[in-house]
């Protein structure tokens, strides 16, 4: 009888030292919250701010806010599946962090492919930042109070903006150029020939990082490899871009049209010169990026070329008599 409760005892550790302090949630999730401030628990449908590392089971970085420099900014969704990472953070207030273990199988819905992840759990490091709840607040005071903690967090990246960038030149020791405008650039490798002009057409291989050193596009092939953000249905060749037209953000814009053919150079780019203090999808208001461009091919446009011919525009007279046939009943 000894032995059995002394094999049984041995068991009960052998398992929590496996689980490592893990809880059972639902749908094969498992849970380890590392700080519990006791607020109160989110909901679907409240704001949150949370910083997030999801990793494989072997510790293989899928994605992190933390080298990509801003937090993800959503409404709590309703789990998509029983156990998956929004079920997770159910569990979490304000200031709260935990280790979150999504099991991959279960939280895949019927007809979709498993994802070529080897292990069973994603693994995700959650950290919630701020919580606005919704709660029985009306839409637009809820719509208000968000507003005013984006405002916040911008005005608070924007302080902050000059000081990544210094530290960024400094830690690579750049010897860098600053234009008028503000752009940051060094030449790595000298061309040949002329400079484009407003007009021209040039084909850039580029690198775009955030100050964190972190990936977040390339046109290169061997570097999207390294990085591990090799898409097989992605062209890795380079880009095409009209200079001088502000087809393009005005960072790259004017620092296209200072580089000759084979030339490469190193761009830190602020805000004001890329996506400004709206950001876009990926990246956050008043984010600075650097980048590491290649330019390839310089084509001039064929002064030769036949113009499109423009129809002539409709007379006071055509345009009445044509708001007249518009107006006129069809008839039967």
């Amino acid at each position: 009888m000894k032995k059995n409760l002394m094999f049984l005892a041995l068991a009960a550790i052998g398992l929590a030292s496996c689980n490592g302090g893990f809880k059972k949630g639902n749908g094969g999730m498992l849970y380890d919250i590392h700080v519990d401030k006791g607020a109160a628990r989110i909901k679907e449908g409240d704001f949150i701010s949370l910083q997030l590392i999801a990793k494989t089971d072997g510790d293989s970085v899928l994605m992190s806010t933390y080298e990509q420099g801003h937090p993800i900014l959503t409404l709590l969704q309703k789990p998509q599946t029983t156990g998956d990472i929004f079920a997770g953070v159910k569990l979490l207030g304000e200031g709260d962090s935990a280790t979150i273990k999504t099991d991959i199988d279960s939280i895949i819905k019927k007809g979709m492919r498993r994802p070529p992840l080897k292990g069973k759990y994603i693994v995700y490091e959650v950290k919630i930042d701020k919580v606005i709840p919704k709660g029985k607040m009306a839409d637009t005071a809820f719509n208000s109070a968000i507003t005013a903690y984006l405002k916040g967090q911008a005005d608070v990246l924007k302080k902050a903006e000059p000081a990544k960038i210094k530290k960024y030149i400094d830690a690579n020791k750049l010897t860098m150029t600053t234009t008028a405008s503000g752009l940051n650039y060094i030449i790595t490798k000298q061309g040949a020939g002329d400079k484009p002009a407003a007009g021209d057409t040039v084909y850039v291989n580029y690198v775009g990082k955030f100050v964190t050193g972190k990936l977040f596009e390339t046109n290169v092939k061997e570097v999207a490899q390294k990085e591990k953000t090799f898409n097989p249905m992605a062209r890795y060749e380079p880009i095409p871009v009209v200079v001088g037209i502000k087809a393009v953000i005005p960072g790259w814009d004017e620092a296209l049209m200072l580089l000759n053919k084979g030339a490469k150079a190193t761009l830190v780019v602020p805000s004001n010169l890329a996506y400004g203090e709206q950001g876009n999808q990926i990246i956050q208001p008043f984010t600075p990026l650097v980048f590491d461009v290649e330019l390839v091919k310089i084509v001039h446009p064929d002064p030769n070329a036949k113009k499109p011919v423009l129809p002539a525009p409709l007379t006071l007279q055509q345009l009445q008599q044509q708001a007249k046939q518009q107006q006129a009943p069809a008839k039967k």
